[in-house]
């Protein structure tokens, strides 16, 4: 079977991670590597309020993952993780050919990881009782 490139982008509970964020993630590489798949890129993305509780839940740990691995075990890993009570969520993409060398660079760039994170503003600070008036003709 053909070897593919997928990303996964995984919601974990944040109130079953909070303490061992390292071992929910070791837990999802031995997953991972289980079914014969090769993570090449793992990092955190973000940890925010989600829009609506999932589960009960209203704060998440997004983590993101690029491993290839066999098409015909894709569906034994998501079996996997949707056993695993610390994910919410997860979702996966297969990655085209054509963008398997920019999506990797993209996802190991610690500098690019580094501005991400420094840029996460709290979604719950801010100002959003402003009102917002539609623009007019000649305002375009």
């Amino acid at each position: 079977m053909a070897r593919r490139l997928y990303e996964y982008l995984i919601l974990f509970d944040s109130s079953k991670t909070s303490g061992d964020v390292l071992g929910a993630v070791n837990t999802l590489h031995a997953t991972f590597e289980k079914h014969g798949a090769e993570i090449l890129a793992s990092r955190p993305w973000a940890e925010q309020r989600l829009a609506y509780p999932i589960q009960h839940q209203k704060k998440g740990l997004y983590y993101l993952i690029y491993a290839r691995a066999d098409s015909h075990k894709i569906h034994e890993i998501d079996v996997d993780l949707k056993l695993n009570e610390q994910v919410l969520r997860f979702l996966n993409v297969v990655i085209d050919k054509k963008w398997e060398e920019e999506m990797l660079a993209v996802a190991r760039d610690e500098h690019a990881l580094a501005l991400q994170l420094a840029s996460n503003v709290d979604i719950t600070e801010g100002d959003f009782d402003v009102r917002r008036q539609p623009m007019g003709v000649g305002d375009m």
